[in-house]
């Protein structure tokens, strides 16, 4: 049985996209306080990382609902309006908490931004050449020391079974691969765990989740737990390595957390996380709300909302940059040497 839960096909991204899961609320009035209070109450009753923003950051809910409180005292403009909730929004620092509006989108992508990209399209392009295969959004080849290498930059599409098949059969007389995901924001959950059972030998225990029961702020239910299974197509055997950096959110960050429990190898930077599949929710003025709403936890039942450590910490120097080296390849490739 494939991981399952109730929100299984939710789009576990951080762009905005389709939003298929609804939050329906008390209606408010169409006014400065009446959106503020609407959004606050929105989040205060569904959101799901209070209790590790507290710890974490320090976020009191109730304190931030008064902070901004004397900011809308007095009727604002849309824009004025759109900042000062966007700014509370941003004391939460989670990157699928969003607003969005006809003329912005309030974000804090602080995960990502507030660190070294460790990636650089140009050495991409080196790696890939121009002689490489695609299938879906992956793009693959056999590097020179017959190391397969797989560039999958986003989980947004849907992989056809057909799909991993040609790219696993491709790759199959090389000694080991490199699954590069490398600021892959996340996409769909069952893309990321259809590449990940292509891994799996027997049935492993990856992770587990919590969805929300009630309206208080530790209201959830008990942890179910994520399995995945093998699958009767065709699987790799042999050693893998997965290069990760403060780029790979939600869904990516999910399929860290399978490959890891599945054998392979974690190098690069520290996930940027994002560990909560979101709900959506809309304000009496029209604009879109999005959030957090159920945890996931990885096997040992650690929230990983703030990351994923890798196995071997590794950065980019400049010195290999300027050569032309991608240091973080580079190492996987070692290892598997």
């Amino acid at each position: 049985m494939k991981i399952r839960t109730l929100l299984y096909y939710i789009a576990f991204s951080i762009t905005i996209g389709v939003l298929t899961s609804c939050v329906k609320e008390d209606e408010m009035p169409d006014t400065t306080e009446g959106n503020f209070e609407a959004l606050w109450k929105i989040m205060d009753e569904h959101y799901c990382f209070f209790p590790e923003k507290k710890e974490q950051l320090g976020v009191d809910w109730n304190s931030v609902h008064e902070k901004y409180r004397v900011r809308v005292a007095k009727p604002l403009a849309a824009e004025q309006l759109f900042e000062v909730l966007g700014e509370m929004l941003g004391e939460l620092r989670d990157g699928h908490v969003n607003m969005s509006s006809s003329f912005d989108l309030a974000r804090n992508w602080s995960w990502k931004e507030d660190f070294p990209t460790n990636l650089s399209d140009t050495l991409l392009r080196k790696y890939l050449g121009t002689d490489y295969k695609i299938a879906s959004t992956m793009q693959y080849r056999i590097l020179d020391d017959n190391i397969g290498y797989i560039r999958c930059s986003s989980f947004s599409s849907a992989f056809g079974d057909g799909n991993i098949d040609e790219i696993l059969y491709y790759l199959a007389p090389c000694n080991g691969l490199i699954i590069d995901i490398r600021s892959n924001g996340g996409g769909l959950m069952t893309s990321a765990e259809k590449l990940a059972r292509r891994f799996a030998k027997e049935k492993t225990l990856v992770g587990y989740i919590r969805h929300k029961t009630g309206k208080g702020h530790e209201d959830f239910s008990e942890m179910h737990e994520q399995w995945i299974e093998p699958t009767k197509r065709i699987t790799w055997e042999k050693e893998v390595v997965v290069l990760t950096n403060r780029g790979v959110y939600s869904a990516a960050n999910e399929f860290t957390k399978y490959m890891r429990r599945l054998g392979a190898t974690i190098v690069g930077d520290k996930t940027g996380g994002g560990a909560g599949m979101p709900f959506s929710s809309e304000l009496p003025n029209g604009w879109a709300i999005r959030f957090s709403a159920c945890p996931t936890y990885d096997s040992e039942k650690r929230c990983i909302e703030e990351g994923i450590s890798p196995d071997h910490s590794v950065s980019l120097t400049d010195e290999d940059t300027r050569d032309g080296v991608d240091t973080i390849i580079e190492y996987a490739r070692r290892l598997m040497r």
